[in-house]
């Protein structure tokens, strides 16, 4: 506080001063007598001229002088450049104080905080790892750095400055030997294969400038051992392409006036070229090249293409035999011109009969004349179509028509077709599965469609289907195919399904049916005389008829008396007779009839019994009341 009041009276003193007209030295100005301390070394010879820095009352024109000594900062924050250009505007002394003494140092750098992407030179890939006095030199001011690559990466340079300082054109910041270097906008693109390639395998020595762009310039080796050997010219993109060597992509039938069809487009081109290609003229007629091929020593003329084709010489489709007095139908038009001409230099001496060429044909031995065409085609000889079957006695229908049968099958002898027997055991009896024993009349089961499928109706024979039987398969019942050898008793093949055990006999059909074998429905009161009723419906069969019935009958006789059944059940000793039911229930056996009385003697006489017993000894309610 103190001083600030002495600084403000000395400037009320300096400006009385200047009012009188005092001149004082220049070594003792109001500035050198409150100078605040020693200015640093570089601004030493300013050091009693204070306006070079100041001008009194303009603190913001302090910052104009700096930048009118310091040119370079000053564009810098002019144009925007630089790290003083792209600081935030701010006073000169903020950063830089002077007056602090001749050795004092006003600019201080913290290389690690500091951030290069300020300057205009920003750090990326390798260069972010670089040490900083490997770029900025020793007595050299930090922005006297060089901002070329050349500058740093000159011992680098493998052109040797053939391309020019602009090293970034090629190379990145990451990777010296990492190249970014755009070939489209040379006079020579890299397409197909050649972008693989690498730029030694063109630019030897790393020599970049006038190299050869014509295929020849490099590809000459390939083109001698293509045996081309400078015969075809220099031309190489005429044939090949840049996606591969091979194939080449010549056009014969656009780029010439000879288009390749058939066998001449796998020629190889030596074939017909056989002289250099620009300077020999290449003949155009089919026998000037096939000569050598001409089997008939050029008395059928020069134009091979009126028969032959370019497919394959020896396939003469050209020629229309259909203009001459023997067209070519089915099998003729396969086969091949010396089967029929003999004769390769004259054609005309062909015989046009059947019999000519197919005699050793004929397995008829003649004895059916030379009009082979009565039966057979041209489509094939062992194919008779024409001869039609429905007309004889035996028209071929299903299966003896559908192609299956050969002639052979039923015609054992090739020389004579008549007097083949026409019943089907001729032929089938090989297929006879019955052994003769059903008879010679096939046709009365099986039909001429499909000898398996069989129409044999089973109702017209001693054992009609019904029921379940009607789904058996025929080999369930017939053992074997001597059909008539099938028993007809149920008992025969119902053996392994009586549980009974024969206790009721051999004729399962008294109580089963074809429906269903569990669905029997045995009538004991219509059939046997004796109702089931109470408990007796429920009781099984095997548990009265315990003995196995006779032979001939089915079931053992058992009676129809209670005690028939129930002599052990018997508490009496019969001594109630044998009609148990006249007191006891059918029902429950335990239970007893209420009606019984008293006294079990007779009150009258009844009717006896066979075992002497009256059988008339219930109580009525009003006996007892007599």
């Amino acid at each position: 506080m103190r001083l600030r009041c002495a600084i403000r009276w000395l400037a009320v003193l300096a400006l009385t001063w200047l009012s009188i007209g005092a001149r004082p030295a220049p070594a003792q100005t109001i500035e050198s007598a409150l100078r605040p301390g020693e200015l640093i070394q570089g601004h030493a010879k300013w050091e009693e001229d204070c306006g070079k820095c100041h001008v009194r009352f303009d603190r913001a024109a302090q910052d104009r002088l700096c930048m009118d000594c310091h040119k370079e900062v000053g564009h810098d924050v002019r144009e925007g450049t630089g790290y003083h250009g792209r600081l935030k505007p701010q006073p000169c002394r903020a950063c830089h104080t002077d007056h602090r003494g001749r050795n004092a140092r006003i600019v201080e750098l913290d290389r690690k905080k500091f951030d290069h992407a300020q300057t205009d030179f920003t750090l990326r890939g390798k260069h972010r790892e670089v040490e900083c006095d490997k770029c900025h030199e020793p007595k050299k001011r930090f922005w006297q750095a060089p901002l070329d690559c050349t500058s740093c990466h000159r011992k680098d340079d493998k052109h040797k400055g053939a391309l020019g300082p602009k090293c970034a054109d090629c190379h990145t910041e990451n990777n010296w030997k990492e190249t970014r270097f755009d070939h489209e906008k040379t006079r020579f693109p890299l397409t197909g294969k050649h972008v693989d390639v690498k730029c030694d395998d063109c630019h030897k020595d790393a020599k970049y400038r006038d190299i050869p762009r014509t295929c020849i310039g490099c590809h000459r080796g390939d083109d001698d051992r293509k045996g081309h050997k400078g015969m075809f010219g220099e031309r190489c993109e005429s044939c090949h392409g840049t996606k591969a060597w091979k194939p080449a992509t010549f056009n014969h039938d656009t780029d010439t006036k000879y288009a390749l069809r058939g066998r001449h487009r796998t020629a190889k081109c030596t074939d017909c070229h056989t002289g250099h290609l620009y300077k020999e003229k290449l003949p155009s007629a089919c026998v000037d090249c096939h000569k050598k091929d001409d089997k008939h020593k050029g008395t059928l003329g020069r134009e091979c293409a009126a028969c032959h084709v370019e497919r394959d010489w020896k396939e003469t489709d050209r020629f229309d035999h259909a203009k001459t007095d023997f067209p070519l139908l089915g099998k003729h038009s396969d086969v091949k011109c010396a089967e029929c001409h003999k004769n390769s230099a004259s054609y005309k001496d062909a015989p046009k009969d059947c019999y000519s060429c197919h005699k050793k044909d004929d397995k008829h031995q003649n004895n059916l004349g030379a009009q082979c065409q009565d039966c057979h085609v041209e489509r094939d000889w062992k194919t008779a179509t024409r001869f039609d079957h429905g007309r004889t006695r035996f028209p071929l229908r299903n299966a003896h028509a559908a192609r299956k049968v050969q002639c052979k099958d039923c015609h054992a002898d090739l020389q004579h077709f008549r007097k083949t027997p026409l019943e089907c055991y001729a032929c089938h009896r090989k297929d006879d599965k019955h052994e003769g024993q059903q008879g010679t009349k096939c046709e009365s089961c099986h039909d001429d469609r499909d000898w398996k499928t069989t129409r044999f109706d089973h109702r017209q024979t001693r054992f009609p289907l019904l029921g379940r039987h009607v789904a058996v398969v025929c080999k369930d019942c017939h053992a074997t195919q001597r059909y008539k050898d099938a028993p007809r008793d149920c008992f025969s093949c119902h053996k392994k399904d009586d549980r009974h055990k024969l206790k009721f006999g051999a004729a399962c059909e008294s109580c089963h049916n074809a429906r269903a074998w569990g669905a029997w429905d045995y009538d004991h009161a219509r059939r046997a005389g004796f109702k089931l009723d109470g408990a007796h419906a429920k009781a099984a069969c095997e548990s009265c008829h315990t003995r196995p019935a006779p032979a001939g009958r089915n079931a053992a006789e058992v009676g129809s008396t209670c005690a028939g059944c129930h002599r052990r059940d018997d508490k009496h000793d019969g001594a109630f007779g044998a009609a148990c039911d006249r007191c006891h229930y059918t029902d429950d056996w335990k239970r007893i009839r209420s009606r019984i009385g008293v006294s079990l003697a007779p009150r009258r006489l009844g009717w006896i019994d066979a075992l002497g017993y009256s059988s008339r000894f219930v109580i009525t309610a009003e006996e007892r009341l007599q």
